[in-house]
């Protein structure tokens, strides 16, 4: 369906920026940011949200002409109250719920009309980004995500696929008739694996789902490691530093090379806008560039 390339999630928010603030990169940054991946290989790119930000990405691709395909998620709010989520407990109402729903039917839409636009950069198009975990903040019932998978699939004539974590993919055998792609999430970090043990533990669920799935492509929609951390809870102590990032990397990236897996490395740069205010966070250094664009992680 694709050429095999060299693949990474983008989401460049510099310091000051964020998608919760709607301050986003401007024209500029994304041209120097996308510059910097092209000069490093990177064919695919992947973001999450169809914002104005995505639509700039677009546009800059399509004006430098840049040899480059982007896959753009929906971006979609949670459409139930999740009591399981530890860290966001929320009791909304029924007519609260029923806004999310119709926020959630505008994000399709707005999706169907950015691909269609930038039909020449688009190649992918998803319905949703870790919708359906029993932790998860943002959970959307299948049924719903069906839905939006037929809608995408008709109004913008793309492939189609869901980027979802490694242990939710053996449940989702109904929501995976409909997708084009499969697309999985592994983070052997987070299960509390050592850079030497990663490998063999991405390689394990890749064929577990691959034999789940035999008739769909099979890529890693998000696979990283991060290069700091505060809370040890998930991770094994001192694997989270660049030395061990470094490991990770160099054993992963011969192996989709050699096996040609399309992978988004994640992610393409450092994000100091996400987590709480300990700048040491793990959510905010999965990159493989710092924020401000110095070369972190060697690939």
């Amino acid at each position: 369906m694709f050429d095999y390339g060299r693949a990474v999630c983008y989401s460049g928010y510099r310091a000051g920026q964020s998608p919760a603030t709607k301050i986003y990169p401007e024209i500029e940054q994304i041209k120097e940011d996308l510059l910097i991946l092209e000069k490093k290989g990177f064919k695919y790119l992947r973001m999450y949200d169809p914002v104005i930000y995505a639509e700039n990405v677009c546009k800059v691709i399509r004006e430098l002409n840049l040899d480059m395909k982007l896959m753009l998620g929906a971006g979609l709010c949670s459409e139930v109250n999740n009591p399981n989520c530890p860290w966001l407990k929320t009791d909304y109402s029924q007519e609260e719920l029923e806004k999310r729903a119709e926020f959630n039917n505008g994000r399709i839409e707005e999706l169907i009309r950015i691909a269609n636009t930038y039909s020449d950069v688009i190649n992918i198009v998803s319905i949703g980004n870790e919708n359906t975990p029993s932790w998860g903040e943002n959970m959307v019932p299948v049924p719903r995500l069906i839905e939006f998978a037929k809608r995408l699939k008709a109004g913008t004539g793309k492939p189609v696929t869901f980027n979802e974590g490694a242990f939710e993919w053996p449940l989702l055998t109904d929501l995976a008739e409909y997708m084009d792609i499969i697309c999985v999430h592994s983070y052997p970090l987070w299960y509390g694996n050592t850079a030497e043990e990663a490998l063999e533990v991405n390689k394990t669920w890749y064929k577990k789902i691959k034999d789940l799935y035999p008739n769909k492509p099979v890529w890693f929609s998000e696979v990283g490691w991060s290069t700091s951390a505060v809370d040890y809870s998930q991770m094994k102590e001192g694997q989270a530093c660049v030395e061990q990032a470094q490991k990770y990397y160099d054993a992963f990236l011969p192996w989709i090379d050699e096996e040609k897996i399309i992978s988004y490395l994640f992610e393409a740069f450092d994000e100091p806008w996400k987590g709480g205010n300990n700048p040491a966070e793990a959510e905010k250094h999965w990159g493989i560039f710092n924020e401000d664009r110095t070369q972190k992680i060697k690939i």
